[in-house]
Parts: structure tokens; C-alpha cells; sequence
């Protein structure tokens, strides 16, 4: 059993103090103390709600850390394939077995073309990924086998 929240009889809850990390250089600062804004990022999905996909929350210990992290992701390019890609992954992650991809579209809540280009920019992706590591690290899996 998992337990997200605070005991409903935790007197002390409301006392305590909340921290966070700065996504710049990791250091831990107290939550009231925090700076944050919300940038677009085309491979941030939020894990409840669809409509936020596509934004991501930067938080920082200094103005300066902000502005070096808005400036990184006002570089990055918002590519549409990739945030498909990932609502195809959300709607999958549950899935044992084949989904058509007709289906994938309606639970991800895109367009059947969209679902495409998605799956499309995934595999490119994973391909790219395999001719760069693949060799080394299906190597290195089979040293760590019994």
C-alpha cells in the first residue's frame, strides 16, 4: 500500500517545511523560497490531466538559474511528433496486448494521422538510438545474464 498524504491526526503537519530542487544546479531550497515558471516543452507530459502536456514547470534558486533555464528551453524546439509520441506511450502503458491503432488514437486523444506520425517519431527515435548504442548495450546485457 502506498500513502501519498499526511495522517488525518498529524498535529504537526501544517509545521512542516517544504523543499525542492533547483532543476539548474540541484541544490535544495525551501519551497516559499523557490522561483518557477512554466515553459513550453514538446516532450513534458503531465501525468494526470492531457491538456497540460506540452508545459513544463522550471524551478530555480536564483533569478540568474531561472533565466539559464528559460533560455535552454526557449532553444528547444516544440516538436508536435515528439508530444504525440508520448500520448501514444501514456495511452500504451497500461496495455498488454496489441492495440489497433485506431484505438491508440481514441485513448490518447489524438487523430489516427497523428498517432502515426507519433509511433513514426518514436521508432525513428529508438532506431537512432540502437545504430549509435545498440551493438554495446545488448553486449553489455548479455554479460550481466546468468
Amino acid at each position: 500500500m502506498e500513502d501519498f498524504g499526511t495522517p488525518a491526526d498529524d498535529s504537526a503537519a501544517d509545521d512542516r517545511e517544504v523543499f525542492d530542487l533547483c532543476d539548474h544546479c540541484g541544490r535544495v531550497v525551501a519551497a516559499a523560497d523557490l522561483l518557477s515558471a512554466l515553459v513550453p516543452d514538446s516532450s513534458a507530459l503531465h501525468p494526470s490531466d492531457p491538456e497540460l502536456d506540452g508545459r513544463r514547470v522550471l524551478t530555480a534558486c536564483t533569478v540568474e538559474h531561472l533565466a539559464e533555464l528559460v533560455e535552454h528551453y526557449r532553444d528547444r524546439p516544440f516538436v508536435l511528433e515528439e508530444q504525440w509520441a508520448g500520448k501514444v506511450c501514456r495511452a500504451l502503458a497500461e496495455q498488454e496486448d496489441a492495440v489497433p491503432l485506431s484505438l491508440v488514437a481514441r485513448m490518447s486523444g489524438l487523430s489516427v494521422q497523428q498517432a502515426a506520425q507519433g509511433v513514426e517519431w518514436h521508432n525513428a527515435r529508438a532506431r537512432e538510438w540502437q545504430a549509435r548504442y545498440g551493438d554495446d548495450a545488448a553486449a553489455d546485457e548479455d554479460e550481466d545474464e546468468p
